[in-house]
């Protein structure tokens, strides 16, 4: 099969989510972003088809499918809305993942179902105002009061968060202990002392739902721990090992996208007298695109290969989400070079893309925590 390891059966599954994607999702793109509306009726759909549950078993109502066929779906819905797209990994990666691979039985029974068949939306609470890259200065804080978990904290940058019906987050038993004394919990909407803050105004992903979390007092079942107590930490790592796969697929396929346009944008005009595809800086500048796409591609597929073989996929997904979240933002740059001033206008996705590029740079960690993850194994830590 290649390096890329795809099977007939994977292209015909990314040809169904590029139909859907170019057909249904990229004529409702543009003004999505500009009204910053989120975009609840195409997740009811996505759900519907089952592609809220692309890579988890059937007995919990997901497709059966593999994390390729997940990667290739992202990255086709990303070619044209990186806000459903984000949406969608959020839900699945870091959502959904957790409850599988920690979650006991009964959560399992009780969760997954009505949110792989998206009738349910799923969400992801690590970040804090204090606590982003450096996740074990989690100051969300948990204690024991007779039969109950008693939550008080805040958390901010949560994907899906207004719109979800189940959040899985982090809190700590005492922060003085940093990664050795976080547990993970589940949190439903609703609940009392729990609540949705302020929304964020974002540069990018404006269709994307981003707010605060806010627990104050908020009482929890005991069976609402997400695997054991005090590992938290730890579920929560494996949980972003296979998110930045899905980052990276991302990047890739606002990168894609960009280019796409762009070709199409190149074989139509002129410039000077020229067509524009004729032009050897024009070629160059395209050249230079499409082999980084085509490496980042290669990276990302690899990883996901290695997370369908059950392989530790730590640095492998570090690598990819690097890489691919660089190229997603480097590709739009350049390829906006070529459209010239016009590119900045919102006659042109470029620009869109170009601002939904640069959180992939941030979201799930940085560039900068990637090279670190890397850069401990490369020198054997």
């Amino acid at each position: 099969m290649g390096l890329l390891e795809l099977t007939d059966a994977h292209l015909r599954f990314r040809d169904q989510v590029r139909d859907f994607a170019q057909r249904v999702i990229a004529p409702q793109a543009a003004q999505l972003d500009a009204s910053g509306t989120f975009p609840i009726e195409l997740i009811r759909e996505l759900g519907a088809r089952g592609w809220l549950g692309i890579p988890f078993p059937k007995e919990y109502g997901g497709l059966g499918l593999d994390c390729r066929s997940y990667i290739l779906a992202l990255e086709e819905i990303a070619k044209v809305c990186a806000s459903t797209a984000i949406t969608v990994a959020a839900h699945c990666s870091l959502a959904c993942y957790p409850i599988f691979a920690h979650g006991t039985e009964h959560q399992k029974k009780k969760y997954l179902p009505p949110l792989l068949r998206g009738e349910k939306l799923g969400s992801f609470g690590l970040t804090e105002p204090n606590a982003g890259s450096d996740a074990g200065a989690t100051e969300t804080t948990v204690r024991v009061e007779g039969d109950k978990w008693i939550i008080d904290g805040q958390k901010r940058f949560i994907t899906n968060s207004s719109y979800a019906d189940v959040v899985v987050f982090t809190a700590s038993h005492d922060r003085t202990l940093k990664t050795k004394a976080i547990s993970a919990f589940l949190v439903e909407r609703g609940t009392p002392g729990f609540r949705v803050g302020r929304h964020e105004d974002k540069l990018g992903l404006r269709a994307s739902d981003t707010a605060e979390l806010w627990f104050e007092g908020c009482a929890l079942p005991h069976d609402n721990l997400l695997g054991p107590e005090r590992e938290g930490f730890k579920v929560f790592m494996e949980t972003l090992d296979g998110g930045r796969i899905s980052i990276g697929a991302l990047g890739l396929g606002i990168a894609a996208g960009a280019l796409e346009y762009t070709l199409e944008y190149v074989r139509t005009h002129v410039r000077n007298g020229m067509p524009m595809h004729r032009l050897q800086w024009v070629q160059e500048l395209i050249a230079e695109a499409a082999t980084e796409i085509t490496c980042a591609r290669h990276l990302i597929y690899h990883a996901a290969a290695l997370k369908d073989r059950g392989a530790k996929i730590t640095v492998p997904s570090a690598m990819a989400k690097l890489y691919a979240s660089e190229v997603g933002t480097r590709t739009c740059r350049r390829l906006m070079d070529i459209i010239g001033p016009e590119g900045v206008s919102v006659l042109h996705p470029l620009e869109r893309f170009l601002r939904d590029a640069k959180l992939m740079e941030i979201g799930e960690g940085t560039s900068q925590i990637q090279k670190v993850v890397i850069a401990r194994e490369v020198l054997g830590k």
